[in-house]
């Protein structure tokens, strides 16, 4: 993927997977970068901010694990440890509230890979999503499959936040839809290999 395009109108690419966006040393000072390097929709993207309000005592602005992690760690705002029985659900506060860019993005609440696969702990909606109008505490609906119990900590990484752009397309009835060949062949119709 083109990182970095040479100014100008020729737009060229300059600099071709370069490690973890280190800039060129003569374009060090980010409003440089941008506007000599960006494409219009590219700036836009960099300047983007997610806003985060914390909602309770206690409640902790999320943070990414890594330098290369997509999602934000959501951690429980709890007083005291929950105990999560088999089969059993529970809402868990996370104590932030999030403003989204726009209605081109929403947020999105994943499981935690590690939760999921060692102890059964997993998303009780499947993902959740944060409409970029949405003010309110992001709580995370956590169900145990698992066999044992589980006791979620205060201050426990839950659950993971990711940001995605989206599509608010306008909805328009149609009496027909265009033929494809797969047509309405679905839930295992190509087969398992």
């Amino acid at each position: 993927r083109v990182l970095f395009r040479s100014p100008g109108p020729s737009r060229q690419p300059l600099f071709r997977g370069c490690p973890k966006g280190i800039l060129p040393s003569s374009y060090s000072l980010k409003t440089s970068f941008l506007s000599d390097y960006c494409t219009d929709r590219e700036r836009l993207l960099m300047e983007q901010i997610l806003k985060i309000k914390k909602m309770r005592p206690g409640a902790e602005v999320p943070q990414r694990a890594t330098e290369g992690a997509a999602g934000l760690d959501l951690r429980a705002c709890i007083d005291a440890p929950v105990t999560l029985a088999p089969g059993g659900l529970a809402m868990i506060p996370s104590g932030i509230a999030v403003s989204l860019p726009g209605s081109g993005y929403a947020a999105f609440v994943f499981a935690r890979s590690g939760l999921g696969v060692k102890h059964g702990i997993s998303l009780s909606n499947g993902v959740g999503v944060i409409d970029s109008d949405y003010r309110g505490e992001i709580c995370v609906g956590l169900c145990n499959l698992g066999t044992q119990p589980y006791e979620i900590q205060p201050g426990e990484r839950i659950a993971q936040l990711v940001v995605m752009p989206v599509c608010p397309l306008p909805v328009q009835e149609a009496a027909e839809l265009d033929q494809t060949q797969r047509g309405a062949g679905g839930f295992g119709s190509t087969g398992r290999s």
